[in-house]
């Protein structure tokens, strides 16, 4: 890797007061001699982040750029934010608890040049998640597998490295639910990804929980692909298909094989019930679409800024 270009990092920050600025002591340390911009953005955090964020900025002004976001938009959108401000020929996104060493970032930049990827993705040889977490990482994605057409065996981390052009298409998204893998897999399909460590916390625990993964997962399922209404139009056809094969059956019983057999109001029950639960299937996923669209005509905004300093030329 050479230093003839820059290279900008994106840091979304969330109650990570004990460990921003360790991680950005590590990018200085870890590229020094480098031109670098280092762009913090805090996602509404409920702890320090803000003191801890304004004195690694104090500590390196020629580096550090810090955006605040007025409240707690998400971490793509905290991402999206700092994409918008990166200045770099290269751009890598980490996390801000220190899992994702500075340290493996220019074997990610080699990997990326040498094969002219669009975007390398950091994949973990030994995870260091929860046992929850780390299901539902995969869960996440074989989703992304079926909905947004990734290629196989690639594994969407948060830990990974862009090209400018990329970051420069992804940043023209003007949703309010902006899902960065899933912008990035309907811009390019180079991408490539290499094994890199994954370190344990530097401090606290994560800030994922359940709630936060449903939330990506319907970012990625109803905002980047139209596939639940084509399953849902599936759904409705088997349904129908198996109810019209239901009713002949029962016709053929009573008029040729057993006459005297009475038609029981269970099985209408159950047929009603199965194709009213078919109904409030679609057209929960078909009000989510409305809503979502909705929001984004109404002017929902992705990100708001409330304080923004620092930043290099």
């Amino acid at each position: 890797m050479t230093s003839s270009f820059r290279i900008s990092f994106v840091v979304p920050v969330f109650n990570s007061e004990s460990s921003i600025g360790k991680v950005v002591d590590r990018l200085w340390v870890a590229f020094q001699g480098k031109a670098i911009q280092i762009i913090l953005v805090n996602d509404g955090s409920h702890d320090a982040s803000d003191e801890a964020c304004r004195r690694a900025m104090a500590r390196y002004p020629e580096a550090v750029e810090y955006l605040e976001l007025s409240r707690n938009f998400g971490e793509h959108a905290a991402v999206l934010a700092g994409l918008a401000r990166c200045k770099g020929s290269y751009i890598a996104v980490l996390d801000d608890d220190g899992q994702n060493p500075p340290e493996e970032i220019p074997r990610m930049l080699d990997h990326l040049m040498d094969h002219q990827f669009d975007v390398v993705y950091g994949r973990y040889v030994e995870r260091k998640h929860a046992g929850w977490r780390r299901l539902g990482s995969w869960m996440n994605d074989r989703i992304a597998n079926v909905m947004l057409s990734k290629p196989r065996g690639i594994y969407l981390s948060s830990f990974k490295v862009m090209t400018d052009f990329l970051v420069h298409e992804i940043v023209k998204y003007q949703g309010p639910f902006p899902y960065i893998d899933g912008l990035i897999c309907r811009t390019t399909q180079r991408i490539g990804q290499i094994d890199v460590v994954h370190s344990g916390r530097l401090a606290g625990a994560s800030n994922y929980n359940l709630r936060r993964l449903i939330r990506l997962w319907l970012n990625m399922a109803l905002g980047f692909s139209i596939l639940p209404l084509r399953v849902g139009v599936v759904i409705g056809f088997i349904a129908a298909l198996g109810s019209c094969f239901w009713f002949a059956i029962i016709v053929l019983e009573k008029v040729w094989l057993n006459p005297g057999v009475t038609v029981g109001i269970s099985s209408v029950l159950a047929t009603i019930s199965f194709f009213a639960g078919v109904q409030l299937i679609l057209l929960g996923v078909m009000g989510e679409y409305v809503g979502r669209t909705f929001l984004s005509t109404s002017g929902m905004p992705q990100y708001i800024v409330r304080y923004h300093s620092g930043g290099v030329e």
